[in-house]
């Protein structure tokens, strides 16, 4: 779907929550003397998680242990990269790691590891995703994949009724596609839009950046062993591929944890491009956050199980969501806006499972999205 007019959220009732929100957490930060950004526990995790990637790397290359040490390895790399790219690199490029935006830009290029591009992936995420979560055709994370139906919008085929059994498998070539073809798709479809110009020269930089980004990934992840340390290329394109999903399921689940869930809502924009809604409570009503009380979660997934908090306050590192989420709760509470939590990772999984069966099920709401 192709949205011809610009989207804008018009509140027919003027809402000060988002401004009263604000100043609460800003309190927060100022009365207890702390910054927004990185901290101890910050450098410490970007410390362990890319460890977790680099070491066992380096370890294929030098020790060449048998094919299911290999295997075992190259798997520790790929949980290790899905949590670079929730906690490190995300971070970094919302421009939340760090006041240093040299800082900010260097981690950000973490996403190289996984095979990346750093331009189209802010352009995907930051301006699309957040600006409009959950708006079909427009935010690229619920966008229609013909095998997959996230959104209720888009025309149902009869196998999707049976996308709640195969939706993980295509969940674990998602980072695949993304080295191979996903950046460049979408660069095609949205890259001048970015540069606000009719130059081409911005778009065709941002592609040969893409591409060598690419070649330099495939070239070190897969030449290097081959070439020059003489591993055999069946263990090196297996831990490749294996690794790979490994990161697509671990990232694609989590990130659809927060919005392919029950209680979740779609909005359409009307006839003249607008959303009758209030930007900062839109974000509430396309977003869960899950497990809350789980500690070891919460430091894997960067804070991508506070999704509201991250939704509402992108620049403030992942780190600082727990303090600041009792806040955002208590507000959302007082001005009677929904505040959704799955208790526990489990329950936001069924609750993806059956969204995933209802989706599936149901027809299309809007037979011209297709």
């Amino acid at each position: 779907m192709n949205i011809q007019k610009p989207i804008k959220f018009v509140s027919k009732e003027k809402s000060d929550f988002l401004s009263v929100l604000k100043a609460r957490v800003d309190e927060h930060f100022k009365a207890n003397h702390l910054s927004k950004n990185y901290n101890t526990q910050m450098v410490i995790k970007t410390v362990v998680l890319l460890s977790g990637y680099i070491l066992p790397f380096i370890m294929l290359l030098v020790m060449q242990p048998t094919f299911l040490m290999s295997m075992l390895l190259w798997i520790i790399m790929g949980i290790s990269i899905a949590g670079i790219g929730m906690s490190i690199m995300h971070d970094a490029n919302h421009g939340a790691y760090s006041t240093n935006e040299t800082v900010n830009k260097w981690l950000g290029h973490t996403l190289n590891l996984i095979g990346g591009s750093v331009g189209n992936w802010k352009i995907q995420h930051n301006n699309l995703h957040h600006m409009y979560t959950n708006v079909s055709g427009v935010d690229d994370d619920i966008q229609d994949r013909y095998l997959l139906k996230l959104s209720p919008h888009y025309t149902a085929k009869s196998f999707h009724k049976f996308q709640k059994y195969y939706a993980f498998l295509f969940y674990g070539i998602i980072t695949l596609y993304w080295v191979l073809l996903k950046d460049f798709v979408q660069l095609k479809s949205y890259a001048k839009e970015q540069t606000n110009s009719t130059n081409e020269k911005p778009a065709i930089s941002l592609l040969a950046r893409t591409i060598f980004d690419k070649v330099i990934y495939l070239f070190v992840i897969i030449g290097v062993p081959i070439l020059f340390f003489n591993i055999p290329v069946l263990y090196v394109l297996a831990g490749f591929l294996l690794m790979h999903v490994f990161a697509g399921v671990i990232l694609t689940v989590i990130f659809q944890l927060a919005h392919t869930v029950e209680g979740t809502s779609h909005p359409m924009p009307n006839e003249n491009g607008n959303i009758e809604n209030n930007w900062a409570i839109h974000q509430l009503n396309t977003t869960v956050n899950f497990s809350p009380k789980n500690k070891l979660i919460s430091w894997y997934v960067g804070g991508l199980n506070y999704q509201i908090e991250h939704h509402l306050f992108s620049k403030i590192c992942h780190v600082h969501y727990p303090q600041i989420a009792h806040i955002v709760e208590a507000t959302a509470i007082e001005y009677n806006v929904p505040y959704m939590v799955n208790k526990t990772f489990w329950s936001a999984f069924k609750s993806h499972i059956r969204a995933l069966d209802k989706f599936g099920a149901m027809p299309s709401l809007n037979e011209a999205i297709g």
